[in-house]
């Protein structure tokens, strides 16, 4: 029977699940606040439902994308990843609303939302964990009890949101004198981001791998996992880059983790989607956090295994088991995703929002996919994020995946905004990414990724050229 789904997110990930949705033969509905009324994926859906100014206010108001749902008789919501996606209150109003959440339950959610308490169900399940604390105690008594642990495990350590997420709500602390200067702000900010000021203290792990593992789980506990990603570099504890499989050599290593990730899976009731991360220290590794979610890196994994995770999840959702068993699943080859932001990678990747893409030539071929919003004459939005474009390439080889992402991104033309896309071509130059020799600490010990000139290629200036033409149905250079 054909169902009806609302998408409650924008931009590429909108897209991609509006296709997922379609391609079941099911009615996409998208929502949309008034700075998203040229986006691409209200074009795409078959309903779109305008549910306020905004901006970000209404894609996070649980009570407007409820009410938007059941005034269009929506059997089912998909989240997406950031807004409502982890919040476990929205999870929590779908089941009372009797409408689908397309992702495990509201329980779960918080339980794994909550650092400190997804460590004890970690803790009680054997997982291994760099050291850290529980929910340091508001005021002085928190501030004592963080000087402590730093006493007994030594600095560097990181300061975190108990409720943070995406990178945010992170700070390295490396003194005393530090500690004692953050604490506060961090509980401030963590206030102010997420409605909740606990924060805890982990021991930093230096210059680990980031390693992930992609988890599937039916609603009669069947969990497997679709193989590692490796997403190391990151600006700010913000990924930049994701590859799958990781390229740590040891294969041993890799299944162990794996391994751990099921029983991680399993030790929280997940169901649906999610992702287990871990920091790698060489031959050690250690539990960091589940995300209950797709995650903005789930093509680099689809590509290496053929398995639609999105179209997966909306039948796990509805009831289905899943359809393949560990053994189906074989990696192959290599694939990478790169962010194409509009940022300025030169001036700390600042948002070039605001600014109409003018020129908008993407690259194509064997093992490319491009996951975005952007078209030519698209001004965009200064109040989202940056994100415009995921490109993932795929190859038999690793050699081969680099030396095609190469060629993409030589072929990709962007004109308005500045982009990622000139750091990246540095990236795939430098002989420790062709190696797959990359850490968290990358973008630091590689500071001449940052020196690079703008794109003033002819390419680019004759289809800029032909892009004015097009859009002004005029020749300015015409006699």
């Amino acid at each position: 029977m054909k169902k009806k789904i609302l998408i409650a997110n924008r931009g590429e990930i909108a897209i991609r699940i509006i296709r997922a949705v379609q391609e079941l033969g099911n009615t996409a509905v998208a929502i949309y606040e008034t700075p998203d009324s040229e986006a691409l994926h209200i074009r795409i859906a078959n309903e779109a439902v305008w549910i306020g100014d905004g901006p970000r206010s209404d894609y996070l108001s649980i009570e407007k994308v409820i009410k938007a749902a059941k005034e269009h008789d929506v059997d089912a919501i998909h989240p997406g990843y950031g807004f409502l996606a982890e919040n476990p209150d929205f999870a929590k109003a779908c089941e009372e609303a009797g409408i689908i959440f397309i992702g495990p339950s509201s329980e779960v959610i918080h339980n794994l939302g909550n650092k400190v308490i997804a460590r004890q169900i970690m803790a009680d399940a054997g997982i291994p964990m760099v050291p850290g604390t529980q929910n340091l105690s508001p005021g002085k008594d928190g501030e004592n009890e963080a000087l402590e642990f730093c006493a007994q495990y030594g600095y560097p350590v990181m300061l975190k949101a108990t409720a943070g997420g995406g990178g945010r709500g992170i700070r390295e602390v490396h003194s005393d004198a530090q500690l004692k200067e953050e604490y506060p702000q961090a509980r401030s900010e963590a206030k102010a981001a997420f409605n909740d000021d606990s924060v805890y203290l982990e021991k930093m792990v230096i210059n680990p791998k980031h390693v992930e593992v992609q988890v599937m789980a039916d609603a009669e506990g069947t969990t497997i996992h679709l193989g590692t990603r490796d997403c190391s570099i990151q600006r700010r504890h913000q990924k930049l880059v994701e590859i799958a499989p990781s390229m740590i050599p040891d294969k041993a290593l890799l299944d162990q983790i794996c391994e751990t990730a099921v029983k991680a899976a399993k030790a929280s009731n997940y169901f649906n989607a999610g992702t287990v991360e871990f920091l790698v220290d060489k031959d050690k590794f250690y539990f960091m956090e589940i995300n209950t979610r797709v995650q903005v890196e789930h093509t680099v994994t689809e590509m290496v295994t053929g398995i639609d995770i999105v179209r997966t999840q909306i039948k796990l959702a509805f009831g289905k088991k899943l359809s393949f068993s560990q053994d189906d699943i074989q990696i192959r080859g290599h694939a990478i995703e790169m962010r194409i932001n509009a940022e300025d990678p030169q001036n700390n990747f600042m948002p070039e929002g605001g600014k109409t893409v003018t020129t908008y030539r993407s690259p194509g071929g064997y093992g490319v996919r491009l996951d975005g919003f952007v078209y030519q004459g698209f001004t965009i939005p200064e109040v989202y994020d940056s994100l415009l474009v995921k490109l993932t390439v795929h190859g038999y080889s690793w050699n081969e995946t680099v030396d095609r992402l190469r060629r993409c991104l030589r072929n990709y033309i962007i004109t308005g905004p500045k982009t990622t896309i000139p750091f990246y071509l540095n990236l795939v130059e430098d002989p420790d990414f062709q190696k797959g020799d990359f850490d968290t600490s990358f973008l630091e010990t590689h500071k001449h990724l940052f020196e690079y000139k703008e794109d003033i290629s002819e390419g680019s200036k004759l289809a800029s050229l032909i892009a004015e033409i097009h859009h002004k149905e005029l020749n300015p250079y015409a006699s």
